[in-house]
């Protein structure tokens, strides 16, 4: 059965867990602090705020998907179907974003992507659907499952920050890439 970071307590209980499971982040909490929980909206409209963010400054994604947000209200799969390429580069999408919304959009609407049915399954089952459509990386995949879902066993491997964030926090002599960074969080399964 999946694990998740809902609530307060369960960020606590998670962070407890990981204590446990290595005694490195009982220290890096004492140092660092609590982190926050960070939570956003699921379904269609969460997935393309994560893709409308991908590689932009926090500045640029805000506004474009203000933009976005508020040409569609609400922002719905069925919308970004019908809006022509041309309206949603108006908006600040780029190609490739446009034809990543376009195909997830399609996905959903034909029942290939059930995003509500995702918190049901495992992380590595749920990463799989999601990876499974064109415009979804392993990145958006586990970002995704994290701060929509609140999977507590996803791991974005692949993030620069993160991998620079363990490098720093485990005094690691180099910046670990995505296979070890996966294979350092094994021992910390499910959190």
């Amino acid at each position: 059965m999946p694990s998740f970071i809902h609530t307060e307590s369960d960020l606590d209980a998670a962070l407890e867990a990981l204590g446990k499971a290595d005694a490195r982040f009982t220290a890096l909490l004492d140092k660092a602090a609590r982190p926050p929980l960070r939570r956003r909206a699921d379904g269609f409209a969460g997935l393309a705020a994560i893709i409308v963010a991908q590689q932009l400054s926090t500045a640029s994604a805000n506004a474009i998907w203000g933009r976005l947000a508020a040409a569609f209200d609400p922002l719905e799969p069925a919308a970004i179907l019908r809006a022509r390429p041309a309206k949603l580069a108006r908006l600040g999408l780029s190609a490739p974003k446009i034809r990543a919304l376009k195909a997830i959009a399609k996905a959903v609407e034909r029942g290939e992507l059930p995003l509500h049915g995702l918190a049901a399954l495992e992380a590595e089952d749920a990463h799989n659907a999601l990876t499974a459509v064109h415009g979804i990386g392993p990145w958006t995949a586990d970002i995704y499952l994290l701060s929509c879902l609140g999977h507590a066993d996803a791991w974005p491997a692949g993030d620069l920050a993160l991998q620079e964030a363990a490098r720093v926090a485990f005094a690691l002599p180099v910046r670990p890439n995505a296979k070890e960074m996966q294979a350092l969080a094994e021992a910390w399964r499910p959190w």
